[in-house]
């Protein structure tokens, strides 16, 4: 009768909760990391916060190193589809595109980013891994801005204005995480939408209203 067997009916149960503890465990990874840092942030302590075993935890990241570097991809990724899902038409009005990239570094990712890069500093055997993750992500949060910002990167300075907003956005990020910053971090939000209407093309890209 070509039935489906019981190991078969078995396996797609395991393999949905093997997928929803990996996820746990990289969402519990930064929250600590972003709560404690490196130092404060170890495997047993990210089982714990999931509800796994350490053991599970290990099984799906044999090192401590695989589980950090894991956990910012992941939620790196996560943004990044949240981002796109704000402007589903493409191009919008560039204010509203620099507010939400700027709020990409104001949250828990970044501070756990920047406890991971602090010790990449350090760790030898973090520090390659970071650097080709900063890269990866930082190339996807690049690609992402030149296309919600319409910018054309064959016009000269184009992409050079793109990289300046996303470093900007890094040091609002930096400079939130002793004080809240929100209200100068408005007034430069709206002065950078009119310097990337002016240097991007006026109104080029935008939708209206």
């Amino acid at each position: 009768m070509g039935g489906v067997s019981t190991t078969e009916r078995e396996r797609v149960p395991k393999q949905d909760r093997s997928r929803a503890t990996r996820q746990r465990l990289l969402e519990a990874a930064v929250s600590c990391l972003a709560e404690h840092g490196w130092a404060g942030s170890t495997v047993a302590a990210v089982a714990e916060r999931a509800g796994v075993s350490r053991g599970a935890a290990q099984h799906h990241f044999p090192t401590r190193e695989d589980l950090f570097t894991a956990a910012v991809e992941y939620v790196a990724e996560e943004r990044s589809t949240a981002l796109r899902a704000l402007f589903p038409d493409g191009p919008a009005d560039r204010r509203a595109v620099v507010a939400a990239l700027v709020d990409l570094y104001t949250g828990p990712l970044f501070r756990a980013a920047l406890h991971l890069w602090v010790a990449a500093c350090d760790e030898e055997q973090l520090r390659g891994r970071v650097t080709e993750l900063e890269a990866r992500v930082g190339r996807e949060t690049h690609r992402i801005a030149v296309d919600l910002l319409g910018a054309d990167e064959t016009c000269p300075g184009a992409r050079e204005s793109v990289q300046g907003l996303l470093d900007m956005a890094r040091g609002l990020g930096l400079a939130n995480l002793l004080t809240d910053d929100t209200a100068r971090r408005q007034r430069v939000v709206a002065q950078w939408g009119a310097l990337l209407d002016e240097s991007l093309g006026g109104n080029a890209g935008r939708r209206a209203g």
